[in-house]
């Protein structure tokens, strides 16, 4: 395939505006990792829930530039978020969602408040609008609510939908597109469907895709977001889609909690070592004991993500 251009920026700010996961006295902040600094004698905190938002702002030959990638699950926390930790959502310039699950685009209204869009881009796969989607055994299925496209283009959206690779931010961002599935391993959600033509079908999650981001000297910034198609098949693209070998940082949803995913976390390890990332952020729907399990492997690499963390990569 040919490679998709992608400029060499000199740094790489994401501030994590919800993840699954927040500890206020942690610490640990370094030229790379900045923790949340509330005011607890004004009640303030940030909230944490299962969902992903994460505001990423590239600079590149001085000029700054920011978009949002999710939005996380529920109407208010990654909004709330975002006003507690005094982030000026209005210099986003384009907005892309990761997949059509409701914990990435739940709070999207009330983001869409404060980034105030007038025609601005909102990146995604068509897929991500598939009806009726669920994942269970039969009669035993769970619904999962999608975005639906009307609906986003009365906050004031332009959707771009795109199976390819995407520019973004002037050529500082790539969005994936469609992720090839080449690990044998790496297989998606079981028993997960949708309503095509009044029949159910698969759910392949197709419209599961990532970020990617390049670090002057440095290398690629992979950023998932639940990584259904697989974070060693995404990362994998991103190099193939880029040209770039190096990889600098790998960050997201991994999908590696649960019975059905579990098991495949030695032979994901297996292949995150061959990548060798020099920061390793595993987040979201990762799962406690793929955490662990990468905190032990790459403990050089390995940093715990949370919400109201702001990671910065810089050449």
């Amino acid at each position: 395939m040919s490679t998709f251009a992608i400029n060499e920026v000199e740094r790489v700010e994401i501030l994590t505006l919800v993840d699954n996961y927040i500890d206020m006295i942690v610490g640990g902040n370094s030229d790379v990792i900045h923790r949340a600094k509330v005011s607890h004698s004004k009640r303030e905190s940030i909230l944490a829930e299962h969902g992903f938002s994460a505001l990423v702002t590239t600079v590149s030959k001085g000029q700054e530039r920011a978009m949002l990638f999710d939005f996380g699950l529920s109407t208010h926390a990654a909004a709330q978020n975002a006003d507690t930790l005094h982030s000026d959502l209005t210099k986003v310039e384009a907005v892309a969602l990761s997949h059509g699950h409701l914990d990435h685009f739940g709070g999207l209204e009330e983001m869409a408040k404060r980034i105030r869009p007038q025609n601005m881009e909102f990146i995604v796969h068509p897929a991500a609008f598939r009806l009726s989607r669920r994942v269970g055994r039969s009669g035993e299925k769970t619904d999962i609510l999608t975005p639906v496209k009307e609906d986003v283009e009365k906050l004031g959206f332009h959707i771009v939908q795109t199976r390819e690779p995407y520019s973004l931010l002037g050529g500082n961002v790539l969005f994936l597109g469609q992720i090839p599935r080449t690990t044998e391993f790496e297989r998606g959600i079981p028993n997960a469907t949708y309503e095509e033509n009044g029949l159910e079908v698969t759910d392949d999650l197709v419209d599961d895709t990532s970020l990617v981001m390049n670090i002057k000297g440095k290398g690629l910034v992979v950023l998932s977001g639940c990584a259904h198609s697989g974070i060693i098949n995404t990362v994998r693209y991103a190099v193939q889609a880029t040209g770039i070998q190096k990889v600098h940082a790998i960050m997201g949803g991994f999908h590696l909690n649960g019975p059905a995913f579990e098991p495949v976390i030695g032979e994901t390890l297996v292949e995150m070592l061959q990548l060798a990332p020099d920061y390793i952020i595993p987040t979201h729907c990762t799962g406690r004991n793929a955490i662990m399990a990468i905190e032990n492997a790459l403990p050089d690499a390995f940093i715990l993500n949370m919400s109201g963390t702001k990671l910065t990569f810089q050449a």
